[in-house]
């Protein structure tokens, strides 16, 4: 299967993409990989995307497509690849749309995590870090340390990181919702998005999703 999978922040992407790709036997491929991967084999994408990043620019899409279009075509991606985190905007869609058909190939599915803007607040404001190992990740609601800001596994003390501050995470939504989910309709309309909700244990929803896919 050829899946995009989206959705907004704290929506739990990254988390479903890796049980979702196990239990398809297909390689999950995130966009963060992607260009650590380029930078540290220092491919000539992985030059370019640094110089931008260096000089605090985005990456332009090109190279990001570029990037992924390399990846679909390894080996282990022939019978199928789950993304995550790219196609970012319409035009990358697009662009997608295009790399796929000079290889004769298409999307099998868009698989939408739906969560409400609330629930994204709650669930990335509430986190807290451990100072010492960044591994160590804590929950206000969900996860509480048995000591109010320190960790439980060393004894750091716990923080809350910049990004995760309320004002920040609205902010990001609203790129989501600006740029991003523009995609949902696009893909709509190709009869291609399967929508489900994000809510509840992660294995509920990666039951919820392998079931949405089937059909």
């Amino acid at each position: 299967m050829r899946i995009v999978l989206v959705g907004p922040p704290g929506a739990g992407k990254g988390t479903q993409a890796a049980f979702l790709a196990k239990n398809l036997s297909i390689p999950h491929i995130s966009t963060g990989d992607l260009f650590r991967a380029n930078i540290s084999q220092g491919t000539e994408l992985g030059k370019k995307a640094k110089s931008y990043m260096d000089a605090g620019q985005l990456v332009p899409d090109e190279v990001t497509i570029g990037m992924a279009k390399d990846r679909m075509e390894q080996p282990d991606a022939v019978n199928g690849f789950l993304l995550d985190g790219f196609p970012r905007n319409v035009s990358q869609a697009e662009a997608l749309d295009v790399a796929l058909k000079a290889d004769d190939v298409t999307l099998d599915a868009v698989l939408d995590l739906e969560v409400p803007e609330d629930e994204v607040v709650k669930r990335i404001a509430g986190r807290r870090i451990c100072r010492n190992d960044s591994a160590h990740v804590f929950h206000v609601t969900y996860k509480q340390p048995k000591t109010e800001g320190v960790c439980d596994t060393c004894g750091g003390e716990l923080y809350q990181r910049d990004d995760d501050k309320e004002e920040t995470v609205r902010k990001r939504l609203e790129v989501y919702h600006t740029q991003t989910e523009p995609i949902i309709d696009y893909y709509r309309e190709q009869g291609l998005v399967v929508t489900i909700s994000a809510l509840g244990k992660v294995e509920d929803v990666t039951a919820r999703a392998m079931e949405a896919l089937k059909r």
